[in-house]
């Protein structure tokens, strides 16, 4: 049985006994017996700052940075390993973050951002799953935002007519969905507790790096760069270690529900 194989069949009988569906024989999944692999994606980097804070801060140092921070945080837990997309200030395309985690049978991808908007007075922290069509205006114009920065990736998914489009967006398996709304609400209760977050935090749009048919996938936005508070916190070293607790803890309650599924 290949490693995608081993993974589809590991998310399919998860999902399943989430919906009640399915009664799991306990040798069903022992065949993963690995610790589960958590991708993060610390956003931008290279040649692509990101959004850029009203000081001057970069949107792709804050990513990389709680990245590394949270990468050690969870791997501390014992509970998952922990991989990410970028280590160093280098540019990674959207789709090849994305692949990354179905290349390594990833159980779940966590997208990490500080953007901006036009609307400067916008602060607060928000997580998104993958959505066709956005759940609001704000949620729209941060996904064509994040998408220009690859316009190859672009390009390719314009090439396709709208029918084909919304066949491809409906193709990403139910379990999967599933999955990501749960992985935000998870991230969302924890973010909550401790972060000032977005009016309506729990959001959808479509961004590219979410586009996976079989990996739970989220993205966090951790604040806006355009609004100065925001920005101001994202430099202090004491809350991103808060942002880092908050993300540690949603993850973690995460995985350890899919552990939970597994043993019984």
């Amino acid at each position: 049985m290949t490693g995608v194989t081993r993974y589809t069949r590991r998310r399919v009988l998860l999902a399943l006994a989430a919906l009640g569906s399915a009664a799991l024989g306990p040798d069903q999944l022992r065949a993963d017996s690995a610790p589960p692999l958590v991708i993060l994606d610390p956003g931008h980097g290279g040649h692509d700052p990101g959004a850029v804070g009203v000081t001057g801060l970069l949107e792709k140092q804050v990513a990389l940075d709680i990245a590394r921070l949270l990468k050690a945080e969870l791997e501390r837990t014992g509970h998952c390993r922990v991989m990410l997309t970028r280590e160093d200030d280098v540019f990674i395309p959207l789709d090849e973050r994305r692949a990354c985690a179905q290349a390594h049978n990833a159980a779940l991808f966590v997208s990490l951002h500080a953007d901006a908007l036009k609307d400067r007075s916008v602060r607060g922290a928000s997580v998104y799953t993958l959505a066709l069509r956005a759940s609001d205006a704000q949620s729209d114009e941060l996904a064509q935002r994040e998408n220009a920065v690859d316009p190859r990736a672009m390009e390719e998914y314009r090439s396709y007519s709208p029918d084909v489009a919304e066949i491809l967006a409906s193709l990403t398996q139910r379990e999967t969905r599933i999955f990501s709304a749960r992985l935000q609400d998870k991230m969302v209760n924890a973010l909550s507790a401790k972060i000032r977050m977005l009016h309506n935090p729990v959001r959808s749009a479509n961004f590219v790096v979410l586009r996976s048919f079989e990996t739970p996938s989220v993205l966090v936005e951790m604040g806006f760069m355009s609004n100065k508070d925001d920005e101001q916190l994202l430099h202090s070293a004491a809350h991103r270690r808060e942002v880092v607790a908050s993300l540690k803890d949603g993850i973690s309650a995460s995985i350890n529900g899919m552990i939970r599924l597994e043993r019984d």
